[in-house]
């Protein structure tokens, strides 16, 4: 498998074994052994479980048993509670013994980092300890060290006397445990063997996991956190598969994307890494990590979990895949030739659909991204404009400004008085006999909407010969994105290389469970390399608020799959008992000190523990480290310490000014 991954893409036609899930067409989850943790089993045999953490600190007994009452009756079915050091593990038994005293049984789960000993302890108190083998018997110093084969067996003789008193006392106890994996805390020994790579991630937990076996200990869970999606689906992809390879037991997988950071934006990034999860039967617990109360983190996995409640009834048949033509560890995407805008080295466009909303005043172009100047007397657009415009069976009553351009149905298309300026949508029937009957097409952008069963010999060989046309493909089935996938499979394979754009539409979604479903159907393509564009349809005619809504989903779901990137990006933890600061209200002030930064990266983490590691690749990172004290970086390298909280903002500001990166608000920068 490994000398695939190496080899991947490199001319030939190799093709990946699709090992990492049951099917990747038909809904299927992945069939684990039963982890016991408390009186909630966890595994294929039960339910998809919910957990949170709380954000008190864990000696405040009354503070965290209340807050973990209120993420209980939110829907968490696991509670996890930091224990830093034994003071916290110790105070674990009192918030435990409350929790049972007013009537809750939920299990608990000890998050350890750096202190074997508060394991140790925990594990003899809670349900479930989660452990981070990157730092659990390591100390990160950045260093790159060039081991021999003997010398990586001794470190692994040294992690496994460290490791094997917390096994054996999960072991004796009945305590369940995870093997959590974050990919901004690997140990120096994993990134100077492996790199910082999804394979270093799965390593570092394999390392772990075979001494557990080793000691017939199988009450394990796994996690790959990242809070690049990308990285975490291929990590958890990769582990999968190397579980079957290496004959281990299918253990049961926690899913989550870390540090996702808050409102829609949060919800976007952890939609895309664990939706795309759960779409390929992955996954047997979800925790959601929101810069918000952890009560408000539950709702939004339960949301994400319930998708698929129904869904292996009511899907429809897609052929079966057991290859593919890509690297599903790896992103690259999909080879493409160019077609005005689309396809080739272009950025995916976005395109707003207004055939269902009056298009006679100019006004309704503000929902989606474009505004106007009074004094040059023009329209602008701004970094969330829309490229173009579908308006269906009408026309626009107005001009539309430089950079828009409009795209009607081909009937209306054909008796345009501007068919030079405005684009056809076709459908595949349609784009067939307009070449048959060579009734014209437009001389450089066609679009041509299809299903993956309108994808016949017929089609393919046209849209094979046509340099001017754009794909615009789109599914009614309820497992759309494996249907959409398969079909990206089918061009792949039949050689096509026409840009093509995802079209969805949802009917009475709700509005909060909208930007979850999107991010999940269309940003796990684009996380495999597939998709040129994206065009969300609009349910409710004529509302502004649903516009907005959707074209700003557009461009969110772009910047979370690292494929168009048109905004500040922020990597904010969900605060914890570490956390030495409000973490919320910090994130907020930041923002909107820095969020017209297009393109910067800004960790924002409560405590070391979640510090510069943590913040993968941050351009910069804020990281408190003590009382009012704040660590400045720039990517992994702390550059101002111990900064006063008051101040450090500003410091932050003027780090980012001395690199050349900084522009003051309200000043456009040509691209």
């Amino acid at each position: 498998m490994l000398d695939f991954l190496t080899n991947a893409f490199t001319g030939d036609k190799a093709k990946a074994p699709a090992l990492y899930a049951p099917s990747l067409t038909e809904y299927r989850r992945r069939q684990t052994i039963t982890v016991n943790i408390g009186d909630v089993p966890m595994g294929s045999d039960y339910p998809i479980r919910v957990q949170s953490m709380t954000t008190i600190d864990t000696m405040d007994t009354k503070g965290s048993v209340e807050q973990s009452i209120r993420m209980i009756e939110a829907g968490c079915e696991y509670v996890r509670i930091t224990a830093p050091s034994v003071k916290e593990a110790q105070n674990l038994e009192n918030i435990r013994k409350e929790l049972r005293a007013r009537g809750y049984t939920t299990p608990l789960v000890a998050d350890i980092h750096f202190t074997p000993n508060a394991a140790e302890l925990a594990a003899r108190v809670v349900e479930k300890v989660r452990i981070n083998p990157g730092n659990y018997a390591d100390r990160k110093r950045f260093e790159h060290i060039d081991y021999t084969d003997a010398g990586y067996a001794a470190e692994l003789d040294r992690i496994r006397e460290k490791f094997l008193p917390l096994v054996r006392i999960c072991k004796e106890y009945g305590t369940a445990m995870r093997i959590g994996t974050n990919h901004g805390s690997l140990s120096d020994r994993i990134l100077s063997r492996y790199g910082d790579t999804p394979v270093g991630m799965v390593e570092s937990a394999l390392e772990f996991l075979r001494i557990c076996e080793e000691e017939n200990y199988y009450n394990t869970v796994l996690s790959m956190k990242s809070s690049n999606p990308q990285v975490m689906v291929q990590a958890y992809r990769m582990l999968v598969q190397r579980l079957d390879e290496e004959g281990l037991k299918p253990y049961p997988l926690h899913l989550g994307v870390t540090e996702a950071g808050e409102a829609e934006d949060g919800r976007i990034k952890s939609a895309l890494g664990i939706g795309t999860l759960l779409e390929d039967g992955l996954g047997d617990t979800v925790r959601v990590s929101l810069t918000e109360d952890p009560e408000f983190e539950a709702p939004v996995a339960r949301a994400l979990i319930d998708r698929y409640t129904h869904r292996a009834e009511t899907a429809k048949p897609i052929p079966a895949l057991t290859e593919l033509p890509y690297d599903p560890f790896q992103y690259t995407r999909r080879q493409t030739h160019e077609v005005a805008n689309f396809g080739g080295s272009n950025v995916p466009r976005v395109l707003a659909d207004y055939s269902q909303t009056p298009v006679q005043e100019v006004d309704v172009l503000k929902a989606v991204g474009h505004f106007y100047l009074p004094l040059p007397d023009k329209w602008r657009m701004n970094d969330l404009g829309a490229d173009y415009l579908y308006t269906g069976a009408q026309t626009a009553g107005f001009m539309l400004p430089n950079g828009l351009k409009e795209v009607v149905d081909y009937s209306i298309w054909r008796s345009h008085p501007d068919v030079l300026n405005v684009l056809p949508m076709l459908t595949a029937s349609q784009y067939l006999l307009a070449r048959q009957q060579q009734q014209g097409l437009h001389i450089r952008l066609n679009f041509v909407r299809f299903t993956l069963a309108d994808l016949t010999d017929e089609l393919a060989n046209a849209l094979n010969n046509d340099r001017n046309v754009v794909g615009l493909v789109y599914s009614d089935n309820s497992h759309a994105m494996p249907e959409l996938r398969r079909l990206f499979v089918d061009l792949t394979e039949r050689g096509l290389t026409l840009p093509v754009v995802i079209q969805r539409r949802y009917e009475g979604v709700p509005t909060a469970e909208l930007p979850l479903y999107a991010a999940t159907d269309v940003g796990g393509l684009l996380i495999d390399g597939f998709g040129d564009g994206i065009l969300l349809e609009a349910t409710r005619p004529s509302d502004h608020d649903e516009h907005k809504q959707l074209n700003g989903l557009a461009f969110g779901i772009l910047q979370a799959a690292r494929t168009r990137i048109t905004k500040t990006e922020y990597i904010s933890c969900p605060s914890c008992g570490r956390t030495l600061f409000d973490l919320q209200e910090t994130t907020a002030h930041i923002r909107q000190r820095t969020e017209h930064l297009k393109g910067v990266k800004i960790g924002i983490m409560g405590c070391i523990v979640n510090g510069p590691g943590e913040m993968a690749d941050a351009d910069y990172g804020y990281v408190g480290i003590g009382r009012d004290k704040i660590s400045l970086y720039r990517g992994q390298q702390v550059i101002k310490k111990s900064v006063s909280a008051a101040n450090a903002v500003d410091e932050l500001i003027e780090l980012i000014r001395e690199d050349g990166r900084w522009i003051e608000p309200g000043i456009e920068v040509d691209e």
